[in-house]
């Protein structure tokens, strides 16, 4: 099948290559990446960017569940593959076929694995306070009681942070009180002489907002990691490994954005965007004054225009909520808006003025254009959503 008949995405894995890269400089020693690579990574293609990922020398993911973690594997990914939530009982066999670390996601959830009789490699999942899943962090009885369990092998114990994308003093607080709860049961565990498995418990808020703030005006390059003049980010380095973990599980910002504009914008010239969309211009055609364009007559023409239809459409992942002039996309350089409401797999664009339009042309949703560029959570913010939800719809 021709892969850009219709609607594609292109990768820039040089630019993934360089992201890596940088959160590599930024971590301390000790500190190992464990990316995210759910959701089809994103939208990327979880299996070409864990390939990729992998030739990097990464040794440990995050998938969603045991399903994306299956693909991987018969897809030749080695190393650790943590599965972040629920895998149903009847799914435990291929736990273990596959070789997958599964998530402890409370008391009774451990339960139900040793109950199994076979034996599990496992996270401990903690709440701390996204109360998502995870044994509460005050439940320390509980806690040590799964340690006791014979099912497990325990290779990692962690907790989500809810709040590590907020500046705002009540976000900081909560985040460093999630940070704190996490402590104390690490603390207990060594008291009751428990073997604390490898921690983790930032994502990608956190483990960016862990660094310098002067590292978020440029990227860094190798030799200031071991510029000994440079005592600010020395110290940086030699924290302990309870202020970054055993592992970060980097998602968004390891694919170049983050979940806003604006901090994606802060973050520019650290992190390069790994994903371009496109679709192809499969018609152009006027439309004359007072004639609609589209479904419910949402969108009538004031003036005689030229429009162009686009071969992508919310099934492919373009938001519906980009209907109406609420979102645009690049044509030859210019910035072009959607009118009329967003189709399954088809949307209609206004190409009035625009030179050089035709049927079997290029209209870039994100990405470069010209000296436009659009990026994902430019999309997002006209859909009024985040990047994330952008990116992890696309279609594969």
């Amino acid at each position: 099948m021709y892969q850009k008949g219709r609607a594609w995405i292109e990768l820039n894995m040089e630019h993934l290559k360089h992201n890596v890269e940088q959160f590599r400089l930024l971590l301390p020693p000790g500190c190992a990446l464990m990316p995210a690579v759910k959701a089809n990574a994103y939208g990327h293609g979880a299996v070409l960017i864990s390939k990729a990922l992998q030739d990097q020398g990464i040794q440990s993911f995050c998938v969603a569940s045991a399903a994306e973690g299956i693909g991987l594997r018969k897809e030749g990914i080695t190393g650790e593959i943590l599965v972040l939530a629920y895998t149903h009982p009847e799914q435990f066999g291929d736990l273990i076929e596959y070789h997958l670390t599964q998530t402890v996601v409370d008391g009774n959830y451990a339960k139900q694995l040793q109950n199994d009789g076979r034996k599990f490699t496992v996270h401990v999942g903690i709440d701390t306070g996204m109360h998502r899943i995870g044994e509460r962090s005050e439940h320390i009885d509980k806690i040590i009681t799964i340690f006791q369990l014979k099912a497990f092998q325990m290779d990692g114990i962690f907790t989500h942070l809810a709040t590590s994308d907020i500046k705002e003093q009540n976000g900081i607080i909560f985040q460093e009180a999630q940070k704190r709860a996490f402590s104390n049961v690490i603390a207990a565990l060594e008291q009751q002489n428990f073997q604390c498995p490898p921690i983790h418990f930032l994502a990608s808020y956190g483990t960016l907002n862990n660094t310098l703030p002067a590292l978020k005006n440029g990227a860094i390059s190798p030799s200031e990691k071991v510029n000994t003049a440079n005592s600010d980010y020395n110290r940086h380095l030699t924290d302990s490994i309870h202020t970054y973990g055993s592992y970060v599980r980097v998602g968004i910002a390891l694919y170049g954005v983050l979940s806003n504009k604006q901090d994606t914008l802060q973050w520019q010239n650290c992190l390069k965007p790994v994903l371009s969309l496109k679709a192809k211009i499969v018609s152009v055609r006027p439309l004359y004054k007072n004639e609609s364009a589209g479904y419910g007559l949402q969108f009538i023409s004031d003036r005689d225009r030229t429009i162009a239809t686009l071969a992508i459409g919310y099934a492919d992942g373009l938001p519906r909520s980009l209907s109406n002039q609420k979102g645009y996309v690049l044509i030859n350089g210019y910035k072009v808006p959607i009118i009329g409401s967003v189709c399954m797999d088809m949307t209609i664009v206004d190409v009035t003025d625009i030179p050089d339009v035709s049927a079997g042309g290029i209209a870039v949703v994100i990405g470069k254009s010209g000296a436009l560029e659009s990026s994902a959570s430019d999309i997002a913010e006209c859909a009024g959503t985040i990047t994330n939800d952008i990116l992890s719809r696309l279609g594969g």
